[in-house]
């Protein structure tokens, strides 16, 4: 995704916990647990509610690697996952900033989890596309006079 505007500024909004729930679709129901403001730093952690195809689940992930402003990991320490480690990118060129998200996931139950990835690469490639309209509306959205 590229954005018009300084990389500091993509990299606080993506590094504020609480924007998560703004960017991520609603029937998930994706709740953050931790109290906010979540201290972003390697090794901090955050737990999750959602709902998942249908089942409620919880989810906790821990940040492996913290370098503002050009990017972090967040894996997950526990969740509906047999592995989840999201890299964020974040980098200029001329007057924009580009967001590279890179996800590594392995499905539970192996070799049988393997059987929903065609359904789990279709709901995550739904997610990043919801995702990066939400992350628009948020950093452009114009506030009106009161």
């Amino acid at each position: 995704m590229r954005l018009p505007l300084p990389r500091e500024n993509v990299f606080a909004f993506f590094s504020d916990a609480a924007n998560l729930e703004r960017i991520t679709p609603p029937e998930l129901r994706f709740r953050i647990l931790t109290p906010l403001p979540v201290p972003m730093r390697e090794g901090a952690r955050i737990e999750y509610g959602l709902l998942l195809l249908g089942i409620p689940l919880r989810w906790e992930s821990r940040i492996r690697r913290w370098q503002p402003p050009s990017g972090f990991v967040d894996e997950q320490v526990r969740g509906p996952y047999r592995l989840w480690e999201h890299t964020h990118n974040f980098h200029e060129e001329g007057d924009e900033t580009v967001v590279e998200d890179f996800v590594l996931y392995g499905l539970p139950l192996w070799p049988l989890g393997e059987i929903a990835h065609p359904l789990v690469r279709l709901q995550l490639g739904q997610i990043f596309r919801f995702r990066q309209q939400a992350v628009r509306r948020a950093l452009f959205q114009r506030r009106l006079p009161a």
